[in-house]
């Protein structure tokens, strides 16, 4: 033993001092000021993921609704059309293969087109019906001809019923009223004074004449025939040979640019040629031109004109100028 006492133990002030409380305080606060930061951050840190996650969830409840058969762009389907009784079903845009008239892909909507093909495959068999003379306003002629055909036997009259056809469709979906002179359910004829009649009749807008050349076979190409002025008889085409002119301008441009056939090498000026002895154009109250699609007599003509590809373009091309010249 060393020999020293023990001193009592000593008690806790109950009423410490200001410095004995500072004291006692500094560790805890070393402590909370670095928890607290933390526990801040942290809670933070959970309410931006919450909400991200609140923001994913209501948008990705939110469907795009597309009327049934749209598709998206690219090789997805744009999901399930609205039930019949939801609230969207009534909402559900119209379908862009049927736009409501008016819209952009029915510009022609509550117009008046004529298309007429020429000829008629019975007038053959018609020969005294179709060599009748008729008025046409400055002079007298016949009711209406055979056609032409090409070396193989294809028909005027085939050819130009086929083209107005497929034209009278594209015409059609872009909103056109489409008249026809005859559709193949006539005997023969109608004669050139009644073609015209036909459109005046139906106070078309605009008149087409759908016709193919039986030229010699060295001549090739496409043209389009405008009337000039005539006021004679029943035939008055005053007011009418600058609209015919601008509509004939029109085809003939679509005409070339949509089949690729060139401008005829035997006839007119450019592809274009004006005439005073056509009855459809005479006796006409509205616009009208005639275009010959070709030279059926020509090899490399007649090749194209048999082919219902070319046919396709080239009723796509009338359609197109028609189009053109309507919406101005």
């Amino acid at each position: 033993m060393t020999g020293r006492t023990t001193p009592p133990p000593v008690e806790p002030d109950p009423y410490p001092g200001p410095e004995q409380r500072t004291a006692l305080w500094r560790p805890a606060a070393k402590v909370a000021g670095v928890v607290l930061p933390v526990c801040l951050i942290g809670w933070l840190g959970w309410q931006a993921v919450a909400n991200s996650s609140r923001d994913v969830t209501s948008h990705a409840t939110v469907a795009p609704h597309y009327a049934e058969g749209d598709r998206l762009d690219g090789d997805g389907a744009a999901g399930s059309p609205a039930p019949a009784d939801s609230p969207e079903a009534g909402a559900a845009a119209p379908s862009p293969s049927a736009p409501a008239p008016g819209a952009a892909g029915r510009p022609l909507s509550g117009r008046t087109v004529l298309l007429d093909p020429g000829h008629n495959t019975g007038n053959v068999k018609h020969g005294a019906e179709i060599n009748r003379k008729v008025d046409i306003g400055n002079g007298r002629k016949e009711c209406d001809t055979t056609g032409t055909s090409t070396d193989a036997g294809y028909s005027e009259a085939e050819f130009t019923l086929d083209v107005v056809h497929r034209a009278r469709q594209i015409l059609q979906d872009r909103g056109a009223t489409v008249v026809l002179t005859q559709d193949g359910d006539r005997a023969w004829g109608p004669c050139i004074d009644e073609r015209a009649r036909i459109g005046n009749d139906a106070k078309a807008d605009a008149a087409v004449s759908v016709h193919a050349d039986g030229a010699p076979a060295s001549g090739s190409g496409f043209h389009v025939i405008m009337p000039g002025r005539v006021v004679a008889g029943p035939a008055d085409t005053a007011a009418l040979v600058d609209p015919s002119h601008r509509l004939g301008v029109l085809l003939r441009d679509a005409f070339r640019a949509g089949t690729g056939e060139p401008t005829s090498t035997y006839i007119g000026q450019q592809g274009l040629d004006t005439r005073t002895d056509l009855g459809g154009l005479n006796l006409s109250k509205v616009p009208k031109v005639f275009i010959e699609c070709g030279n059926m007599r020509n090899a490399g003509d007649a090749g194209r004109m048999s082919d219902p590809e070319w046919r396709q373009r080239a009723a796509r091309a009338v359609a197109d100028a028609l189009t053109s010249y309507l919406t101005g």
